[in-house]
């Protein structure tokens, strides 16, 4: 063996035994060997000080002639740093926080001290050696520090050798970048090759030792030095400039992570050091809007509430967002047992002193229901159960009817009888001139709502809320991407030209919930859901975030409309109707209707031939009831009578 080796052998055992010296130290032993350590340095500060202000040769004399100097001295620093919490401090993560408690700590202890001098007796103290040991006091306390603090990190990196070897650049040289910085450089120093920032002022600075670049550096910098992903520290940035950094970073086929946003962090979701895949909805540039305290505890607060289809993707976010709100008791109300348990575990979790029922129950079952809302005197319903998967509908007909209607009718009546103040039911824009019988079968759920809205015969508010597609729900394009880049498949869109509104499942629901507030019975609310969303575009940036080229890496397949399936949707039946709101991103719609005397009997018939499995006379039903209803495939060649009834604009 070489001399070399060796005596890398030596320093590699010698770290090793540090390292285990340390680790087995308590919090308690390591806070006396600090202050030990200061003692010391203190002695030797006030030594230095007085050899500084009579002459090194007199540091023994003097020293023994202001032995109470020197006790006091030693005494109030020691108790200044503990009360400033300086012991307490992690080496590891030491930073500027310190040194600024510790530039309090002495420059309090300094003037403590004068003070004190001057009101004992047989004490005398030159402001000279008071200044100088002060000065003394703080390069020594900081120099130790930074030696210790480097020497453990040489131990830990010689110790634990650096095992994620992946290059990065962090995009925002701000306090964000800085952080992110910190916390990559505790486990791989080497790991962060640059910085980026749009600020003209940073470029081509270095911030904390590592260079910052321009955005338009970044082609080069690939090419020259090579880096395999860019982290976004930018929590704060609004969404339609972080689309246009991404946009920007799309050609240079990298992985892009990110930080949590402001929002993520606010509300405990995920610590800031979490740094996360990015995910579509940051491409979608919506600005969040701040809810209003009001709107969400309108209908929740101190009331009982139920939510029907909980499990669901909808249904469980709007159990998550109800349960924030203090309810009386929360009733999660799912057909699916694992669905059921799945929910009820998370909001138990979460909310232990919130009083949460589950039942087991389908929305079709009357006896079931009734039972429920009489039993827990339910105030408000949230009515999220449905057949929502459009190609699975379309297969099945006359479960579509039964559940989306009949489950919707039985409900609202339910409500009625039982009292229930307020039934709010989430609908879809795939009930505006539908194509799809699950589109007809939630218009007809909202005309049953309108319908019973105007009866005189009840106290129970009715309305219902619209939106497009949410992301990273059960029916969600996006997960179904994801799935098939990591199986190594080809992404499979069905028609490059279709184009979907979306949101966030979170943001959804807690517009459901604000829309609800504010219905005075009757009205058709609609969400603001922003710019749509060509489906191949999407399909194309999350390949790219996954640091791959369309077609090249991974290919995408157009596979042609599913049956019922629209190139484009739409929220309003009447593209004029909409009326805004009291919230910005909450409209209300002029729609057509049917009293509930036209609609009562149609509804009867159409479930009678859904319970004995007549498809056709389903479909011809719902076309009667659905003017815009064109359906497609075997459905369109349907023999069809022209609507008996006429349908009454609604004023709201």
């Amino acid at each position: 063996m070489s001399i070399n080796n060796r005596s890398l052998l030596s320093i590699e055992a010698t770290a090793g035994k540090l390292e285990k010296l340390v680790g087995a130290l308590s919090n308690s032993h390591k806070y006396i060997l600090m202050t030990l350590i200061d003692v010391g340095l203190f002695l030797m500060s006030i030594g230095a000080a007085i050899g500084f202000a009579r002459g090194f040769d007199q540091i023994p004399v003097e020293i023994s002639d202001r032995g109470n100097l020197v006790l006091l001295t030693i005494v109030v620093k020691i108790g200044l740093f503990w009360s400033f919490g300086i012991y307490r401090q992690i080496m590891r993560y030491m930073g500027w926080e310190f040194l600024f408690a510790t530039v309090k700590a002495v420059a309090l202890s300094a003037m403590v001290i004068s003070l004190t001098a001057n009101l004992l007796p047989n004490i005398t103290v030159p402001y000279s050696i008071v200044i100088n040991d002060a000065i003394l006091t703080l390069l020594i306390v900081m120099s130790c520090r930074l030696t210790i603090k480097f020497t453990l990190a040489e131990v830990r990196r010689i110790n634990r050798p650096v095992r994620d070897t992946t290059h990065r650049v962090i995009y925002g040289a701000g306090s964000a970048g800085c952080l992110l910085a910190q916390a990559i450089a505790a486990d791989s120093p080497e790991c962060t090759i640059g910085f980026v920032d749009d600020s003209p002022y940073l470029q081509g600075r270095n911030v904390q030792g590592i260079k910052v670049y321009s955005p338009k550096d970044l082609p080069a910098l690939k090419a020259e030095i090579g880096f395999e992903e860019i982290l976004l520290a930018m929590p704060s940035v609004e969404g339609a400039r972080k689309r246009e950094i991404l946009e920007q970073l799309q050609g240079l086929s990298l992985i892009v992570k990110t930080v949590p946003s402001i929002n993520e962090i606010l509300t405990g979701d995920v610590s800031f050091k979490k740094v996360r895949e990015l995910n579509i909805e940051d491409l979608l540039g919506r600005k969040p809007i701040i809810p209003h305290p009001e709107l969400l505890q309108h209908d929740i607060t101190d009331r009982v509430v139920l939510v029907t289809g909980a499990g669901g993707s909808i249904g469980s976010e709007l159990c998550r967002q109800i349960a924030k709100q203090h309810p009386t008791i929360l009733v999660v109300y799912e057909l699916h047992e694992f669905a059921l348990y799945r929910i009820e575990l998370e909001l138990k979790e979460h909310y232990p002193d919130l009083l949460i029922v589950p039942c087991l129950g389908s929305v079709t079952n009357v006896e079931v229901l009734s039972r429920v809302l009489k039993q827990y005197r339910v105030d408000t319903i949230y009515h999220a159960a449905a057949y929502k998967h459009v190609p699975i509908v379309e297969a099945n007909p006359v479960a579509g009817v039964i559940n989306n209607i009949g489950g919707t009718m039985i409900a609202a009546e339910c409500a009625i009888a039982c009292g229930v103040s307020k039934f709010v039911l989430i609908s879809t824009d795939k009930a505006v001139r539908p194509t799809n019988i699950m589109g007809a079968t939630k218009r007809v759920a909202e005309l049953v709502l309108q319908g019973l809205a105007d009866l005189p015969t009840h106290n129970t508010c009715f309305t219902m809320v619209r939106f497009g597609n949410v992301l990273g729900s059960s029916g969600s394009v996006v997960p179904r991407f994801r799935e098939q880049i990591v199986a190594g498949k080809s992404i499979t869109v069905t028609h490059k030209d279709i184009t979907r509104y979306f949101m966030t499942i979170p943001e959804a629901a807690t517009l459901v919930i604000q829309a609800g507030a504010m219905a005075k019975g009757g009205e058709v609310f609609l969400l603001e859901m922003g710019e749509p969303v060509k489906i191949y575009d999407l399909a194309t940036q999350i390949i790219r975030l996954f640091g791959m080229e369309p077609e090249k890496d991974v290919k995408i397949e157009i596979t042609g409309l599913r049956p019922g399936e629209k190139i484009y949707e739409e929220l309003l039946i009447d593209c004029g109707g909409a009326i805004a709101t009291g919230h910005a991103k909450i409209f209300c719609a002029r729609e057509a209707k049917l009293s509930w005397t036209e609609l009562s009997p149609q509804l009867q018939s159409l479930l009678t031939a859904a319970s004995i499995g007549q498809v056709n006379e389903c479909v011809t039903t719902l076309r009667q009831l659905v003017p815009g209803y064109k359906p497609m495939g075997e459905y369109a060649m349907n023999e069809f009578a022209p609507p008996s009834v006429k349908l009454a604009a609604e004023i709201v």
